[in-house]
């Protein structure tokens, strides 16, 4: 892995960075837009979106004119993820993992309790044509969220939280 790599798996390695490429899968939105929508200066959302842009994690997705301006817009480009080689499995995601682990955190206190919630988590061994159903279908169902996600508060639309990673893992040699 080289050090562009690591730089561009750091660039979404933190909280508001995760909680912007989730916004910007909705819809393309511009640093004065990200920023009201996470309490945010407008300076603070330039940044992080001008971090994620030079990582490739966002592309410019138009301009807008505002009172004589031209305000770029961004939006993640979900259907590519995970196509990249630069998303490999290292010791350098440990970073981007922990950041998710805090956005996490700081969803679940607006967890809404109604009983249509799932969590799951599991160590198993299955046979390899199970292990890859379940792939596909987490693939399945995160398509369909990200592919359906609006704008913030569109009328007839629920907020939610979704988050999954499934992966083979090493066999280790037993003590």
């Amino acid at each position: 892995m080289t050090d562009e790599d690591i730089k561009d798996l750091r660039a979404v390695a933190h909280p508001v960075r995760l909680r912007i490429l989730s916004l910007l899968t909705g819809s393309a939105m511009s640093a004065a837009e990200v920023a009201r929508e996470l309490d945010l200066t407008h300076a603070n959302a330039s940044y992080h979106l001008r971090l994620l842009h030079e990582s490739g994690s966002i592309v410019e997705a138009g301009e807008e004119r505002i009172r004589g301006g031209v305000a770029k817009r961004y939006r993640y480009p979900h259907e590519n993820r995970g196509k990249s080689p630069k998303h490999t499995i290292t010791k350098s995601r440990i970073p981007e993992l922990r950041a998710l682990a805090r956005e996490i955190e700081r969803r679940l206190p607006q967890r809404k309790r109604t009983g249509r919630n799932h969590f799951s988590d599991i160590e198993a061994w299955v046979p390899p044509e199970v292990h890859e159903r379940a792939r596909a279908l987490l693939m399945e169902a995160s398509a369909l969220l990200h592919d359906n996600n609006q704008p913030p508060r569109t009328p007839g639309t629920v907020h939610v939280s979704a988050s999954s990673w499934i992966f083979e893992m090493t066999r280790k040699a037993r003590p």
